[in-house]
């Protein structure tokens, strides 16, 4: 199936989720969360995700994560992710008993579409502080798209991950699985590039946005996505197809915040005071532009 049909069939059966100019959202994707090994490209901005993480709940903001929140092609245990990141699980546990955390699935944990894996891991974990089990996301759904409905203002944005027609990474997804588990993951040691992957592949990364962005114009609707690990944020008046990047930046972390009826692009990395401490801090990079300016346009 096209792009386009795929994404037109997510939407038609994406989750609604109400908000107005009041509500607050950060959106983040591929974090990738390994098991701690050299394969884990997580485990060097996991301070940054937790800081970050950290800012957003203290300050009232619901948590989306646009797919590929955990590395499960490479990995087949996902209680090995959350012991190596129990901090990070620890702190999405709490949003989560707030009702303010949502979640969407991806290529790389595709397995979290179905609801007897999230019951059979995603219900508990053990916390090795406490020596005792502890809830984690107890009944929780994982989304293949959600829409951002503004019920005052009668506009809404669509939130999906990204690889929905892509055959090697949505219809072929567990033979890319295999392949990356047992092929491609050794074999990139020594500098071959994984075919699968739009966020390495240039070529097939401009070609995933260039058929979004296709689909966007189409369907006069707004769109935001991960899967490419490239940041995308729109003037007004141009295609609106927005991308909050990826948790997993050599020197940052990126991500897409609404608030007060706008949205922005902003990065968080590790910076340097006059006395050489180190602090972690938000830096904006678009934005912040009124959401009724983009859709005032698009009508």
């Amino acid at each position: 199936m096209s792009v386009s049909k795929r994404l037109s069939q997510v939407l038609s059966s994406a989750k609604i989720l109400y908000f107005d100019d009041n509500s607050r959202f950060v959106l983040m994707s591929d974090c990738h969360r390994g098991d701690g090994t050299w394969s884990d490209n997580f485990l060097k901005n996991q301070n940054l995700f937790f800081a970050a993480l950290t800012y957003y709940y203290e300050n009232n903001y619901t948590y989306i994560e646009l797919g590929d929140g955990d590395e499960l092609w490479e990995n087949r245990k996902l209680n090995q992710i959350v012991s190596v990141h129990s901090d990070s699980f620890w702190l999405m546990s709490q949003f989560y008993k707030e009702n303010r955390l949502y979640m969407l699935y991806g290529n790389h944990d595709m397995a979290k579409k179905y609801s007897k894996y999230l019951s059979y891991h995603c219900s508990s974990y053990f916390n090795e502080t406490e020596q005792m089990e502890c809830y984690l996301f107890p009944d929780i759904e994982v989304h293949e798209g959600i829409i951002l409905k503004n019920y005052r203002k009668n506009y809404q944005i669509f939130l999906v991950h990204g690889h929905q027609g892509d055959l090697l990474n949505d219809t072929l997804w567990r033979l890319s699985r295999f392949l990356v588990r047992f092929l491609w993951r050794r074999l990139e040691l020594i500098g071959f590039q994984d075919p699968t992957s739009s966020a390495k592949n240039y070529s097939k990364k401009h070609k995933t946005e260039l058929r979004m962005m296709h689909w966007v114009d189409k369907n006069n609707q707004m769109l935001i996505a991960g899967h490419t690990h490239r940041p995308a944020f729109p003037q007004v008046g141009e295609t609106l197809y927005f991308n909050d990047g990826s948790c997993v930046h050599p020197r940052c972390i990126t991500a897409i915040e609404i608030w007060n009826g706008s949205i922005a692009l902003v990065k968080w990395a590790v910076k340097t005071r006059e006395d050489r401490t180190l602090y972690v801090d938000k830096e904006v990079l678009e934005g912040p532009v009124l959401l009724k300016d983009y859709f005032e346009n698009l009508n």
